[in-house]
């Protein structure tokens, strides 16, 4: 007889699981047969996930993490629970921090066994950064009512739908020359599903990875010119790039990182400019069990619309 998977058939609550991360975990912890609850306040933009479940295998649930009263009716029946909400801007102390200690103390009044905070590589309490402070102290707000759970601090993303990738792609694409931000900062690119992959594991065995922080990170580290001339080669273009010195870069995220749906904040500024590694601190993927997967394996496949005539072109690494 197979051995059942021990997610099966385990409600699962994803706090904030309707965007990019959310989605690919909510498919990875369906395929493994556990009942996915999304929770959030704009849970209808999960609601193409309902056909990859089964009859009640998929829930929606309305929840605003300032709100006390909306975690605990999220989290009613759980049997595990994963944080995923965050932002650079806003309300980023009640979200990152206050709305993840209230999430993790509902998680377990309502009986969960595991619960996993996503945080993030150079998550620092001492920061000057609120996005890397905040996500620390969310770190220690979620092991102080919750002192099992397990925090996943990933690199930056990637998969064939984000917003990585394909702002870069859209970008070359578009422009012949292109300015390249901090072109030195070292970034470690995970793919993520390999990422989703890490939640369920981490869920499935709190007994084993409850109480530890995972770094989780890709197999290469990138600079972000390198980055982007690997980008415009799986396109077959070639461009011009504006490697610019970090003052330029800095002055830049100052001058328009306040404006709605600039590329650069100051804090991802800093950030960048920090670099997005693993700092070898804190066990990876490995310990895991999962062998993460490079961006080189994917990119000319999902690069293919970003070419001259897309697949109809002869010669795409011509132009």
């Amino acid at each position: 007889m197979a051995k059942k998977n021990a997610l099966e058939g385990r409600l699962v609550v994803l706090v904030g699981g309707s965007g990019f991360f959310g989605s690919r975990i909510a498919q990875e912890l369906l395929s493994q047969g556990a009942r996915v609850r999304i929770a959030g306040r704009h849970g209808e933009h999960a609601f193409r996930l309902k056909p990859l479940g089964n009859l009640g295998q998929v829930q929606f649930a309305p929840c605003d993490v300032t709100r006390p009263a909306s975690i605990t009716a999220a989290m009613q029946g759980a049997d595990a629970a994963v944080y995923l909400v965050g932002a650079f801007a806003g309300e980023v102390e009640a979200l990152q921090r206050d709305g993840a200690g209230l999430a993790a103390k509902a998680a377990r009044t309502a009986g969960a066994q595991a619960f996993v905070y996503i945080s993030a590589i150079g998550a620092n309490a001492e920061s000057d950064v609120r996005y890397a402070r905040t996500k620390a102290e969310g770190e220690q707000a979620v092991l102080s009512a919750f002192p099992g759970a397990t925090i996943l601090r990933p690199s930056v993303l990637f998969g064939e739908d984000d917003h990585f990738i394909n702002m870069f792609a859209g970008l070359i694409a578009a422009l012949p020359v292109l300015p390249v931000f901090g072109p030195e900062a070292r970034l470690q690119p995970l793919f993520v599903d390999d990422a989703a992959r890490a939640v369920a594991v981490a869920l499935a065995d709190p007994g084993s990875h409850g109480g530890r922080t995972y770094e989780i990170a890709g197999p290469q580290v990138l600079t972000m010119a390198e980055l982007n001339r690997k980008i415009a080669a799986a396109q077959g273009r070639k461009r011009a790039f504006a490697e610019l010195p970090d003052w330029a870069s800095k002055a830049f995220a100052a001058l328009t990182g306040w404006l709605p749906g600039a590329p650069l904040s100051l804090d991802q500024w800093a950030l960048l400019e920090a670099g997005n590694t693993s700092s070898g601190a804190f066990p990876g993927l490995k310990a895991l069990g999962i062998a993460p997967r490079p961006l080189e394996l994917f990119l000319d496949r999902w690069m293919v619309r970003y070419r001259p005539h897309g697949r109809f072109g002869t010669d795409p690494r011509a132009i």
